[in-house]
């Protein structure tokens, strides 16, 4: 296969993944995922297979499945649900035109002749889907970026990288109060206890990877998104190696500005700092209590101590 850029975006749960994600759609030279990129299967399984959904990790395939089988492995709910059965998708009024047989045909086709690696597994998954994506805003190009969106795959940095040498991955944390009131909007929301060691477990492992592998994985903070969209997402552009492009301030779906709320994307309504505030105010003292003791060390490392409607909670006591 040729050349095959790739940029990963993670996060946790109502950190503003699906925010940032949408925020890139708009861009000239970035083949966004329509929806949630679920790459994951049940053929991988680890120490952390507890912490974190199976659709959400990053894949293993068996050895001698056919293309046909291994299209079949990406757990991939969101693009599925909504070709296959669109009534029981929270995306059913989105205009994708996309045929699922031709989105196979092309993935076939790109895989070529065995021996399957993972590497170009995945990459005929992602051009698969744009190669059958009718009514994409652009059309897909060799010099082009694929960007795909899985909350929390940043935990899996390393075997990322291990197959795309030259991947960005992007993380994106979020201070956990805001992040855990946006959380209780879902219908079976996290318990708090399980929220918090998740919150931990995710932004140190990738802190760790950030670290190991500095020129692939980059933590940016929700914070300093919606307090500065344009110096933000300059930098966010070097880092991917494309150039900032205006479309990048706002979000859009198939390169339309989307101007009500980010839904059915996210549960994270709105991109904006008075929002991020805001909804801290709606948990009562007991939950902000024990998610700022369950969360000091890290919230800290982070700096959120340093800003303003979150130093109350954060500065030194």
């Amino acid at each position: 296969m040729a050349s095959f850029k790739f940029v990963m975006i993670s996060a946790g749960f109502e950190h503003g993944g699906n925010v940032m994600h949408r925020h890139l759609d708009g861009h000239s030279r970035l083949l966004v995922y329509p929806f949630e990129s679920q790459l994951g299967n049940r053929y991988f399984y680890d120490f952390l297979a507890s912490v974190e959904r199976v659709q959400y990790r990053y894949p293993e395939f068996a050895e001698g499945l056919s293309a046909r089988e291994l299209y079949e492995e990406f757990y991939d709910e969101e693009l599925k649900t909504f070709l296959r059965k669109r009534s029981g998708s929270k995306f059913r009024d989105v205009d994708l035109r996309l045929k699922e047989a031709n989105r196979i045909e092309n993935f076939i086709r790109i895989l070529g002749e065995p021996p399957f690696s993972r590497r170009r597994v995945i990459e005929a998954f992602f051009r698969s889907t744009f190669e059958a994506w009718e009514n994409c805003h652009i059309r897909p190009t060799e010099d082009m970026t694929y960007v795909g969106y899985s909350p929390a795959i940043g935990i899996d940095s390393d075997r990322i990288i291990s197959d795309f040498a030259n991947v960005r991955i992007i993380h994106v944390i979020r201070n956990p109060l805001s992040a855990y009131r946006d959380t209780k909007r879902r219908p079976f929301p996290l318990p708090l206890r399980r929220y918090l060691i998740s919150w931990n477990i995710y932004h140190s492992t990738v802190d760790m990877y950030a670290r190991l592998y500095p020129s692939n994985v980059k933590i940016v903070r929700y914070e300093d998104f919606v307090a500065a969209k344009k110096p933000f997402m300059e930098k966010l552009a070097d880092f991917m190696g494309v150039r900032f492009e205006e479309s990048m301030l706002y979000p859009s779906w198939n390169g339309v500005e989307i101007k009500d709320e980010i839904a059915p994307w996210g549960t994270v309504l709105s991109s904006s700092p008075e929002h991020n505030a805001q909804v801290i105010l709606e948990l009562d003292d007991k939950e902000r209590n024990r998610v700022v003791c369950g969360t000091m060390a890290l919230a800290r490392y982070f700096g959120y101590q340093d800003i303003d409607y979150l130093t109350e909670y954060y500065r030194a006591k």
